[in-house]
């Protein structure tokens, strides 16, 4: 009886192993699949370390403090941490709107953080922190790209216009075949695509107000490319045919 409850176990261990390897294979790609890692190491020193994100654009500088005793980071000693700085360098006056905004998103999310110094006061917190901040670096690298397609290929969807001001962007339809011109004006921000974004309408031409693009909208899920995706439901389901 003995035997056969140590095998029962063994079997249980084994299907417990089998399942931490196929968790741990999916882990892995769904890493591949999502690579958020959005910087570039161009310093480290004794000093400090410096990293570039979005095509050099964002530079953050983490000034290390002494060895930190008993305490090791990849085979070295450790060292705590005395600040993290973060600069813009992008030319705003020669960046597109995109650009602009993205940036803006950014460095919205960093300040939203308060003290950097102290969710990382020592060098084995710096990893979740790049972790964090490519995140967002990622998601808004992807919004500037869906408002750069929308800003070349709008006419494919019937947008006439792609407005950017501060952290508003306003897109400007208009349709002959469904006798229609109206405004959706979206409000983004650093959370960009995981949550629904707030907007109004201003009809123009038409009967297309807020109650038809919401009832369209609503239909349409948060997540990658959401803008992208949004605009082209608002076109298929909209603009296609007369009301």
């Amino acid at each position: 009886r003995e035997l056969s409850q140590m095998d029962a176990e063994d079997e249980l261990g084994l299907a417990e192993m089998e399942k931490l390897k196929n968790t741990e294979r999916t882990c892995l790609e769904i890493l591949e699949k999502y690579d958020f890692t959005e910087w570039e190491l161009t310093e480290w020193s004794e000093q400090q370390a410096v990293f570039n994100f979005l095509y050099d654009s964002v530079t953050l500088t983490v000034v290390f403090g002494p060895p930190i005793d008993d305490e090791f980071f990849a085979a070295h000693p450790s060292r705590s941490i005395m600040s993290l700085d973060f600069e813009s360098l992008l030319d705003e006056e020669q960046a597109p709107p995109s650009s602009c905004l993205v940036q803006k998103l950014i460095f919205q999310f960093i300040e939203s953080q308060g003290c950097w110094q102290k969710k990382c006061p020592k060098l084995c917190y710096l990893p979740q922190a790049l972790f964090d901040i490519s995140l967002v670096v990622n998601r808004c690298r992807i919004l500037g790209d869906e408002l750069e397609f929308l800003q070349r290929w709008g006419a494919k969807f019937q947008l006439l216009e792609t407005d950017i001001k501060d952290t508003e962007v306003k897109l400007l339809f208009s349709s002959s075949v469904a006798f229609a011109k109206f405004e959706l004006t979206l409000a983004v921000s650093p959370d960009y695509p995981s949550a629904v974004l707030p907007f109004r309408v201003q009809t123009h031409i038409g009967d297309i107000g807020e109650k038809e693009v919401a009832a369209v909208l609503s239909r349409v899920p948060a997540g990658h490319h959401y803008l992208q995706r949004a605009v082209t439901s608002i076109h298929q389901n909209l603009l296609q045919a007369p009301r």
